[in-house]
């Protein structure tokens, strides 16, 4: 072995010459070394400052694909269909006893009261007991007689008390505004998407905090129990849970800090670079609020993605500048060589984690495509802090005297395991690798088949089993009929003929079609209204439950029913599925029986349009990510794929990088499928992430490696070389970022832990895959690119 090899020759070596643009940013940035941190220095204030009135952002629109075509009818018909799918329901629960209690009554009023103030509730539409549109209506002997389930003649006494009863009988609410155990009862609250105060989007944040303390606190001290389902909540509880998640990120710095120290031994660099990446986030949260973005609850883990990309590199950085200053250089020439070596590598990789992050923007949903900006412009201030500030700053700080002993240790040392990592490049070890990594590709492959799109749990999946939501949410489902998961179809006439017998014969038949679907429990629209109208004023008789050919009959029959089975035209009318739940096959299932219902028939003048309701408004969003999925996947590979091959010009060296991060990729969809996660809006960005984030670890490696085999080592012998330096920070930089996003196993959201364990697998996965498969397949594919010399 060559023991005096020169591991750090000149930087026109390590990488491929750039001279002229290399020395011109190499003179700007080191000649006005304090100019650049004055630059930097204000920048960081101004952004800092803005970053100060960034705050959580949701809202109803974003979240959902809002050019589907689902949506769009959704949107044309909003007015309508607003009770049925942007809607809150407000349980109210006596624990004392049933409902119908005076004292219960009564704060079950004022509750009513309180909610119907708040901005945001679409008050016209809100429905309760104590509203005018709960109504209830029979037919007697002396015709069809109607009246509000709580009359105003309502006096709490037991008289008025069992008034109500009968009432709520009369108007068909028990099992669906009352609960069937008489011990609660639902307000149901339609939202706006604007708030009428201000007309700027509704603030789920605020509102949902408004509700709980004024609603649910309030009167919980009364001795009431309030729950609350609803989209609004469940993003109100995400945002809620923002403190943990900013706790989790204190830990993670922390962690990745103490780690980060161990690993140089030096509190300079560590400082240097745990400010600079901190920085990075700074400013990235500076320029959101400029443009005026807020965190939405998905892209509020993004700045813990920008600082991991942060320390990924700036790891790269101090193992070099301690290689430098450990042969002898200076700070300043040391952090010039480390400057050039860097570079162009470390442009690339960025360059690459940006295309991972850019690539979301295909998806056509507006948090994830919020989240796709949202990470690029943490790419984008990452390129300038990392490759422009952070060398500056090394070449005042440099590396502490502890660091450089460190450093001589470390190259003292015969690296057995390194050395032996390196035999993966003779070609028998190295195509039984590759053998490997195809078994378990095919492995994975196998394993993935089961992988689903859409949420594949009960309530809300993004939040955990025990969570107050989901408590809440399986009380509903435990005490009354009507399911949480409603799938709305929009049944659209001619104007005034909605209630023509040809309409009503036609949308029964769907309904009866639809009720042997299965996961459809029960139907609610006009047309069952109708016949039970009919019924009712042929003395109740079951065989006139039909509808009939007279259309004063008919039309007599939609009087009085219930406005949100009805549009005033007459032209609308939803028809609502109650779901057993909103699985992703389950929805599949509903909107292929339309489809095949409106191939089926000729409905003539009638349309059958999906579709609204938070299950129809899923099965939307499922379909575009069904969509979108392999596209996004696609585009990432093939985008990294030319920056790589731009890079080094190499086909064969492309499919060496690219190939472990596919799979990684495979692998990581097979773990989805086994442990039951879907892919969705909270899942789908990890594998463009994981992607971006782990072709840094081979752009690394092999350019360093080249660098070595320029000199004219063998391949084995460059890649020994290559672990000794970047290998090490390679693998540092794997594990230390798998620890810091373990410890998201830990937080009450379900979607942060789902996501943590993903981007832990798919870490260590990229670590194992640029070390082990990437030299494997570049020794098979590139048996020529032997050197002369051995170590």
């Amino acid at each position: 072995m060559n023991s005096r090899l020169n591991l750090n020759p000149p930087p026109q070596q390590l990488e491929k010459p750039e001279p002229r643009l290399l020395d011109f940013i190499e003179r700007t940035l080191f000649r006005n070394r304090l100019a650049v941190l004055v630059f930097f220095l204000i920048v960081s204030l101004l952004l800092g400052y803005k970053a100060l009135a960034l705050r959580p952002d949701a809202s109803f629109l974003r979240m959902i694909p809002s050019s589907h075509p689902f949506i769009q009818n959704y949107l044309q018909y909003e007015d309508v269909l607003r009770p049925q799918s942007n809607v809150l329901r407000v349980l109210v629960e006596n624990p004392k006893g049933e409902i119908l209690d005076p004292v219960f009554m009564e704060t079950l009023r004022e509750v009513n009261d309180k909610i119907f103030y708040l901005p945001g509730v679409d008050r016209g539409k809100l429905k309760s007991l104590w509203t005018p549109n709960a109504l209830w209506s029979e037919v007697t002997t002396e015709g069809v007689r109607s009246g509000r389930v709580i009359p105003d003649t309502y006096d709490a006494s037991p008289g008025s008390l069992s008034q109500v009863r009968q009432n709520i009988l009369r108007a068909n609410m028990l099992g669906n505004i009352v609960a069937n155990d008489w011990r609660s009862t639902i307000i149901r609250v339609p939202l706006l998407d604007n708030d009428p105060q201000t007309g700027k989007p509704l603030d789920y944040g605020a509102f949902s905090q408004a509700l709980n303390t004024q609603v649910r606190e309030h009167f919980s001290a009364q001795g009431v129990t309030i729950r609350v389902i609803g989209f609004a909540q469940i993003i109100g509880d995400l945002l809620a849970a923002a403190s943990d998640i900013a706790l989790f990120f204190a830990i993670t710095v922390g962690l990745i800090s103490v780690l980060l120290y161990l690993y140089c031994r030096c509190w300079r660099s560590t400082a240097v670079t745990v400010l600079t990446c901190l920085l990075t986030v700074i400013c990235q949260l500076g320029l959101l609020s400029l443009l005026g973005y807020g965190l939405d609850p998905y892209s509020i883990l993004v700045p813990f993605l920008i600082f991991a990309i942060g320390i990924s590199h700036a790891v790269q950085n101090i193992n070099l500048m301690m290689n430098e200053m450990g042969n002898g250089c200076a700070a300043l020439p040391a952090s010039k060589r480390t400057f050039r070596a860097l570079f162009i590598p470390g442009s690339t990789a960025l360059l690459a984690d940006a295309v991972g992050f850019i690539t979301l923007l295909v998806i056509d949903i507006g948090v994830i495509q919020q989240l796709a900006i949202t990470a690029s412009i943490g790419v984008f201030v990452a390129i300038f802090t990392k490759m422009f500030l952070l060398p500056v700053l090394m070449s005042y700080v440099g590396i502490s005297p502890r660091g450089l002993r460190q450093q001589r240790e470390r190259s003292q040392s015969d690296w057995p395991v390194f050395r032996r990592l390196a035999g993966v490049m003779h070609t028998p070890v190295a195509v039984a690798v590759i053998l490997t990594s195809l078994v378990l590709l095919g492995l994975g492959y196998h394993a993935r088949q089961n992988l689903q799109v859409g949420d594949l749990d009960a309530g809300a999946p993004e939040l955990r089993a025990q969570a107050r939501y989901n408590q809440d949410n399986a009380y509903l489902l435990a005490h009354y009929s009507a399911s949480t998961d409603v799938y709305v179809l929009i049944f659209k006439t001619p104007p005034e003929q909605c209630s023509r017998f040809a309409a009503a014969d036609l949308a029964n038949q769907l309904e009866q079609h639809l009720l042997e679907v299965p996961g459809v429990e029960s139907v609610q629209s006009l047309y069952g209204t109708m016949r039970f109208n009919i019924a009712a004023r042929n003395e109740g008789n079951p065989k006139w439950a039909e509808f009939s050919r007279d259309q004063y009959v008919m039309n007599n029959a939609r009087a009085g029913v219930a406005t949100e089975l009805v549009d005033p035209n007459c032209n609308i009318a939803p028809i609502s599925l109650y779901l057993a739940d909103h699985k992703a096959q389950t929805l599949s299932r509903v909107s292929a029986a339309v489809e095949q219902f409106n191939r089926t028939y000729n409905t003539g003048d009638f349309q059958i349009l999906q579709a609204a309701g938070n299950a129809g408004i899923e099965a939307a969003t499922n379909q575009v990510i069904k969509h979108s999925e392999k596209l996004m996947v696609l585009l990432v590979f093939a985008i990294i794929s030319l920056v790589v091959f731009f890079e080094f010009k190499s086909l064969k060296v492309t499919i060496a990088l690219m190939a472990p991060l596919y799979l990684s990729t495979v692998l990581c969809e097979a773990v989805m499928a086994q442990m039951g996660l879907g892919v969705k809006i909270a899942t789908l960005p990890v594998i463009a992430l994981g992607v971006g984030i782990g072709v840094d670890y081979g752009i690394y490696l092999y350019s360093r490696m080249e660098g070595f085999m320029q000199q004219g080592l063998a391949m084995r012998a460059a890649y020994f070389e290559t672990l000794k330096t970047t290998g090490t920070s390679v693998a540092f930089t794997g594990i230390t970022l798998a620890l810091g996003v373990s410890t998201w196993v830990f937080s009450e959201l379900k979607f942060q832990a789902d996501m943590g364990l993903l981007l832990v697998l798919l870490f260590i996965w990229n670590m194992i895959g640029a070390l082990i498969l990437m030299p494997a397949l570049i020794a098979v594919l590139m048996p020529s690119r032997a050197g002369t010399r051995t170590v």
